[in-house]
């Protein structure tokens, strides 16, 4: 069988090369003898460039036209699109009758369209171009979805038809694992000199659906009851809301600010950490609390969309709009060490469930089943 896996460009979205990478390297391990070719969009542009004149032309040249034309040209039995974002590629493949996966991660710009607002020039006409983008999933034959919330998500936005979409949750990275003790009192002590405070450690971008004002006014709630804690923030620097936020109340002192650390870097920090606090408004999966549990940190997060399944009962969940709830949970780990060590060893039994090689497994059998189907079909063709 020959697979073409369509990827994003490399440079967009560390997460999609997770879940690219990961597929890649099972599906040549569990089916070696199928061909795997990997196709990107050549790389349009650089960060820094992303307001220059002339760069929206090159980037929907290169994503709407050279890049699906180039798709096109390839003779496969399944195209699989890893990214809904670049389901717009679909309305090529139709055309020339091809079997196509599209796997979507989340639908997060239908519930907060405002996440566009800082990353595009003209956010109005980025918001028309998700859309045609993702309206291409109804030409796909399956549609793998990351989460049940996900999926009903996709049958209830777009709407797609149920029997279309399989759920298929990622896996956790062997890279992500527990440390000894003795080497994660030695990397605490880098980022914090007192052994006494509480660390909490948080991972992503500053968009408003990452709850960053509310973990930052929870912040302000411990120090009013006393308790010593630093939050850790990974990723995304803060926006200018957000530092406001932080001078206004003098919080400056209680966070460490880390932008982009190597794998090797962020599995020291998932490890140092007293906990993760990930009160998200919405996630499509939520990967960073699997991270951080398969490194034995105890997870903080919401109680809503995708988080409770991803979770189960390995980790604190909370109304991510409750302030108070948020501090409290915070409080019941720093000062219960049995309680935090119970929800150690759930996270570590949790993240068993979830390993890259039974999520390629199952993806595998969408693609045989519609290799299965496309076969019957043609029997039936030729019989009558």
């Amino acid at each position: 069988m020959r697979i073409i896996v369509i990827r994003r460009e490399p440079t967009v979205s560390l997460s999609m090369d997770v879940y690219a990478n990961n597929l890649v390297t099972n599906l040549k391990a569990l089916r070696p003898n199928w061909e795997i070719i990997e196709i990107a969009p050549e790389v349009w542009s650089k960060q820094k460039d992303l307001w220059k004149a002339g760069t929206g032309f090159r980037k929907n040249y290169e994503r709407l036209w050279r890049h699906p034309h180039a798709v096109k040209a390839l003779k496969g039995d399944i195209f699989h699109i890893i990214d809904h974002s670049n389901a717009h590629v679909a309305y090529w493949l139709k055309e020339k009758g091809c079997k196509i996966v599209v796997t979507c991660h989340d639908l997060v710009q239908f519930v907060y369209p405002e996440i566009l607002k800082d990353q595009a020039r003209f956010p109005t006409l980025s918001m028309a171009s998700w859309k045609y983008s993702v309206q291409g999933m109804k030409q796909a034959d399956r549609v793998i979805a990351v989460s049940t919330n996900t999926a009903k998500d996709i049958t209830s936005m777009l709407p797609i038809a149920a029997e279309k979409v399989v759920v298929i949750p990622n896996g956790v990275e062997d890279k992500f694992y527990q440390l000894p003790a003795g080497k994660v009192l030695e990397i605490k002590e880098i980022y914090e000199s007192s052994p006494d405070t509480f660390c909490l450690l948080n991972v992503g971008t500053n968009h408003q659906r990452k709850n960053i004002d509310n973990i930052l006014r929870s912040l302000i709630l411990l120090r009013d009851r006393g308790v010593s804690v630093k939050l850790w923030k990974v990723g995304s620097e803060f926006s200018s809301e957000q530092q406001k936020l932080i001078q206004s109340h003098d919080l400056e002192s209680m966070i460490t600010f880390i932008s982009t650390p190597d794998k090797i870097t962020l599995l020291k920090l998932y490890n140092a950490a007293d906990a993760l606090l990930a009160p998200s408004l919405y996630e499509g999966f939520g990967l960073t609390i699997l991270e951080a549990m398969a490194c034995g940190t105890p997870v903080i997060s919401a109680n809503v969309s995708s988080l409770p399944e991803v979770a189960g009962d390995a980790a604190i969940l909370v109304n991510p709009l409750d302030v108070q709830a948020i501090a409290d949970a915070v409080c019941a780990l720093q000062r219960d060490e049995k309680l935090r060590q119970s929800y150690i060893e759930k996270g570590l039994n949790r993240t068993k469930q979830f390993s890259w090689r039974s999520s390629t497994e199952q993806v595998v059998k969408v693609y045989e089943s519609l290799v299965y189907e496309s076969a019957q079909a043609c029997e039936y063709q030729v019989i009558s």
